[in-house]
């Protein structure tokens, strides 16, 4: 056994992306189709739902439609579905599964079962009695697919779920309520119930392999490392003979050989690696990085640190030095200034800067005390507001700026025919809006010129000029619905073309991944495409283009991965605090706020000033609040 297996009790393995991890588990799916096809046999697949498995679908009808993957022998059973649900409605897992599966391979439709949430609630229980029963009829489940909820639960099992528990309705957990509020307008129309399989359904698995992208590394350490107990449910896969986690990196960073690899086995002692294990250590034991002694080294497992690098004082002030190198006033790079450390160059000065902003508020949330200082300190500052933002908006503004064009029409006595009949329709079409119904045209336009006019807004408060504003309003994104397309062709060219044109020596862009939509993964990786292929075509300018990742709403970067802080006072972050309220669409209660129902400002205020508490804590200058980045290297 290697000392990682004794660390983690359920088998992981960890890919670069999403991608990649959906790759290997299509493979693996399509191996045991494949097998079965030639022995006649059908293939009896667990299958979920959610964000998590889409890119696994979407790999499948790839495998379907160009290397001739056949899903007749494939008998399916999905593991949820909400209840009370319409099975047409674009929330229900009915509809998810054929939107993103079924419709596009050529499955049997007799062969596919999905717990029906339009049954009288007396009949639920028979329901699901024979539901049980089917599946063991069809010789159980091959291969069971799960996902992970932000609490450990899998299928809709929530915590204190019974390990001998069956398919059953049950009450959701607020929290998970919560985080699939994503899918709907706001948190009242998400489903209180909702019908599962059981832990011991799944169990009954011959083999169960969970998925998780992104922000599920908390949890995911929880189940894979810890006590086997049903707070947590996905823990209770332990004693599943046949289970295997497929991690991408950020969903594994918490797991002990990524988060403290130095007791799992020989190491390679590298500065940043000896930065993360002092500053965890420091975070660990209450004390700053200079107060910490040989004791608490041998005492913490960094025994074989001391015996590589020596006295431990010399490695306290090593990792000081970098903590407060990271700190930083001049994002751009100090001018005239020779810092051998700083994290930026100070020439060329000025520099040309863009900011990518995904939504038209991420700028000024997750930035915008950077953003302005970039500016007052003479770089030429561009933004790029990566998508339009218009499902964000609620009915309720629209029909307000409708009512005040006609109104500004009105009171300088121009002709307003026109504006009346579009605010005429515009009322009829909201109060005759059913749940869920996707936008019109007209309607998504004006939504997303509103989110436009408060990125122009917040813009000119920072003090750009308009021809430094760019709305790229990408494709993938204008699906009138929460769930986007995948990055496409023309995306990267509108990118690449305005990259071209600003020529940048510094690019920002949004790195987090815990965004609830997906977007912001989406548009990174847009640029990171533009960027890359930039480079392949040898143009000079993109060798002297640093890029910077800053997080979004909803997390912020491990301190020990920090390589620029952007420290701000109580006035400057009272200046974004006003910034960000020019954002009015966005304030009070936002359609798919995801899983934190705190305004956007009081996120930036809180995670800043976290930041800030940190190097405070760690033996640095204690700052109001601080703005950090990573950087990208391409």
């Amino acid at each position: 056994m290697s000392m990682v297996d004794s660390f983690e009790k359920i088998p992981c393995e960890i890919f670069a992306n999403t991608q990649e991890g959906s790759r290997h588990v299509a493979d693996e799916i399509a191996a045991i189709i494949r097998e079965r096809q030639k022995n006649n046999q059908s293939c009896v697949l667990g299958l979920a739902t959610g964000s998590t498995p889409i890119s696994l679908y979407v790999e499948l009808v790839r495998m379907h439609r160009e290397e001739g993957l056949s899903f007749k022998n494939v008998v399916t059973f999905n593991l949820d579905e909400y209840y009370p649900v319409e099975r047409d409605a674009f929330q229900s897992y009915w509809n998810f599964m054929h939107r993103h599966l079924f419709n596009h391979i050529d499955i049997i439709p007799e062969n596919i079962h999905i717990p029906n949430g339009e049954l009288p609630k007396e009949q639920i229980k028979s329901h699901c009695i024979e539901y049980e029963q089917m599946i063991d009829e069809a010789g159980g489940i091959d291969l069971q697919i799960l996902g992970i909820g932000n609490n450990g639960h899998i299928g809709f099992n929530e915590p204190g779920s019974s390990i001998f528990s069956k398919t059953r309705l049950i009450t959701l957990d607020n929290s998970t309520r919560i985080a699939n509020s994503r899918e709907f307008q706001n948190i009242a129309k998400v489903p209180r119930m909702a019908i599962t399989s059981g832990i011991s359904t799944i169990l009954k698995a011959h083999r169960i392999i969970l998925m998780a992208w992104g922000f599920k590394a908390q949890i995911i350490a929880r189940a894979v490392e810890g006590h086997v107990t049903e707070q947590v449910p996905a823990s209770i896969l332990q004693q599943h003979n046949n289970c295997t986690f497929i991690l991408d990196e950020e969903a594994a960073s918490e797991l002990t050989r990524f988060k403290s690899p130095w007791l799992t086995g020989e190491i390679e002692w590298s500065p940043k690696m000896i930065k993360r294990a002092v500053v965890n250590m420091a975070l660990k034991l209450n004390k700053p990085v200079l107060g910490l002694t040989t004791y608490d080294y041998n005492e913490n497992g960094l025994g074989d640190l001391l015996v590589e690098k020596g006295d431990a004082y010399e490695i306290n002030l090593q990792v000081f030095y970098m903590l407060r190198d990271s700190i930083t006033g001049w994002p751009g790079g100090k001018p005239n200034a020779v810092i051998p450390n700083h994290p930026e160059r100070s020439e060329p000065y000025p520099k040309t800067c863009i900011i990518f902003s995904p939504h038209p508020d991420d700028d000024i949330i997750s930035m915008g005390g950077t953003f302005m200082r970039l500016h007052d300190q003479g770089h030429d500052v561009h933004v790029a507001y990566q998508t339009s933002g218009n499902i964000a908006v609620t009915d309720e503004f629209v029909t307000r700026f409708i009512d005040f064009a006609v109104g500004f029409e009105d009171l300088f006595e121009m002709d307003n025919q026109r504006s009346r009949k579009i605010l005429d329709y515009a009322q009829k079409f909201v109060s005759t809006k059913k749940p869920n119904q996707m936008d019109t045209m007209e309607i998504r336009s004006i939504k997303g010129l509103i989110r436009r006019c408060e990125a122009k807004a917040t813009c000119r408060y920072v003090g750009l000029k308009d021809e430094n504003i760019h709305f790229q309003n990408l494709p993938f994104y204008e699906t009138g619905t929460i769930e986007k397309n995948p990055m496409g062709e023309e995306d990267v060219k509108v990118t690449m073309a305005l990259l071209r044109k600003v020529k940048p020596q510094q690019v920002y862009c949004a790195g987090d991944l815990a965004d609830p939509h997906g977007t912001h993964r989406v548009c990174l990786d847009i640029v990171f495409e533009s960027l890359r292929r930039i480079q392949a075509a040898g143009e000079e300018w993109v060798k002297d283009c640093w890029v910077w990742l800053y997080k979004g709403a909803w997390q912020e970067w491990d301190i020990a991965d920090i390589e620029m802080a952007i420290p701000m006072s109580p006035d400057q972050m009272m200046k974004k605090r006003y910034g960000i309220f020019i954002h009015q669409s966005q304030k009070d209660m936002v359609p798919f706020q995801g899983s934190d129902n705190r305004e956007f400002w009081q996120r930036a205020e809180e995670r800043n000033g976290n930041t800030a508490n940190l190097y405070a804590e760690l033996g640095l200058t204690k700052y109001a609040a601080m703005e950090a980045f990573v950087r990208w290297h391409y």
